[in-house]
């Protein structure tokens, strides 16, 4: 005889043993994962997901941008299915958790339901979406982008990594370009669990996140052009030192960030000189600037303090100059029915919980622009990620699988 729902629990020995064995793929030296997107490690960590899925009755299947989606039948199988899921690339010093965790513990849920011989009415479908992270191939949540039609197919294909490789001939390479369509198919809802990425949950002692919405997301890239010359030779007043300039902007961006508190957050994260020496003066810099806000009116404000800052550091030595946006993510409210099914399932299984909003950008900040979505949140340890030192305990993964767990089974309900 079937479990009644009400007392189905997720096997958490399981759920870690399957996190521990996913991250064998890729692992450092410092107890991390460097999994990136379309890479030899990257296949591997598909073909034994794969394997997961098949042995689990899942029927997988892999669309054009690599996207994999794995699906259990409902009771009701004409009834638009209800999808979980995250991504498995990581960042090249990336953690155990990341994306990962939303992935296996969509996968533990169908695990437990199948052991439990449950039927949901609507159909489960366990997604894990390519080059989330955006590390090798930008922008980030490149393949969900394109399923919401943020991006072209073309568009996508065209993204090279720094070694000028192709993400679409990449994506070839590995085996995983599919021919399933990318694009909205009928689903009912898109349930995400993640790592809270994030100091919040942990410092509170709280289990669960209930995650309302994004951050906005803006990327830019900077470029100023000074004038190579010899270190020893050259007098201050007639250099045209563009690193310092670049210095300039870099502290007046950590400035912006702090006007906008508690929310607004300003990141350089690659800053490169053209042509490196020690004893020549830089000519030219580049470097990358990621500014985060949950008001679009805020992030308008801090790109327009950008750019005068920029104007600024260069107007002393007339420096020539470009300040190009590459990619901007609107703020994103998530369903509000969604919001209650797992705010509603931290309850009845007794977690202390709180509604909170995204500051990282996630797949689901995109699936919300074609289906109902919301977010689970769990602690991570000193709210460290994108670091091979993440760490989730394995209790506050079990909580936010079970909170998975039963928040589909509200959402996978006819009627």
């Amino acid at each position: 005889m079937p479990t009644p729902a009400t007392n189905l629990r997720i096997d958490g020995r399981r759920l870690w043993d399957s996190l521990m064995e996913m991250a064998k793929i890729g692992a450092t030296a410092k107890g991390g994962c460097n999994r990136q997107t379309l890479t030899d490690l990257d296949r591997e960590g598909r073909d034994l997901f794969r394997r997961w899925c098949e042995q689990a009755g899942l029927t997988v299947t892999v669309d054009e941008m690599g996207n994999m989606f794995a699906r259990r039948r409902g009771r009701r199988d004409d009834l638009p299915p209800v999808a979980m899921g995250s991504h498995l690339d990581t960042q090249p010093t990336g953690g155990k958790f990341d994306g990962v965790g939303g992935v296996l513990s969509a996968l533990e849920v169908v695990r437990t339901l199948n052991d439990a011989g449950y039927e949901t009415d609507h159909p489960l479908i366990v997604v894990n979406w390519t080059n989330e992270e955006g590390t090798r191939f930008a922008p980030a949540m490149l393949a969900s982008g394109v399923w919401a039609g943020a991006f072209t197919k073309e568009f996508a294909y065209a993204r090279t990594d720094r070694d000028g490789k192709q993400f679409g001939a990449e994506l070839a390479r590995i085996g995983y370009k599919g021919e399933l369509p990318c694009a909205p198919q009928d689903w009912k809802c898109h349930l995400e669990l993640h790592i809270e990425q994030g100091p919040i949950l942990e410092a509170e002692g709280k289990e669960i996140g209930v995650v309302t919405g994004g951050q906005g997301i803006r990327w830019l890239d900077v470029a100023i052009t000074g004038k190579e010359s010899h270190a020893g030779s050259t007098p201050m007043p007639r250099r045209k030192d563009a690193l310092v300039a670049a210095a300039k902007v870099i502290t007046r961006l950590d400035e912006i960030a702090r006007e906008h508190a508690p929310h607004g957050v300003t990141t350089v994260g690659d800053l490169r000189i053209a042509k490196p020496s020690r004893n020549v003066i830089p000519g030219e810099v580049t470097f990358t600037v990621d500014m985060r806000h949950p008001e679009h009116a805020v992030i308008e404000a801090m790109e327009a303090k950008l750019r005068a800052a920029v104007e600024a550091a260069c107007a002393r030595d007339g420096l020539p100059h470009t300040v190009e946006q590459i990619w901007y993510f609107p703020p994103v409210a998530f369903d509000p029915g969604c919001i209650a099914a797992i705010r509603g399932a931290a309850q009845e299984l007794g977690y202390g919980w709180r509604e909170m909003v995204s500051g990282p950008g996630h797949d689901s900040c995109y699936t919300a622009r074609k289906v109902p979505t919301a977010m689970i949140f769990v602690p991570c340890k000193d709210g460290l990620s994108h670091n091979e030192e993440e760490w989730a305990e394995p209790a506050h993964m079990e909580a936010g699988c079970n909170t998975l767990l039963h928040a589909a089974l509200k959402l996978a309900q006819a009627g």
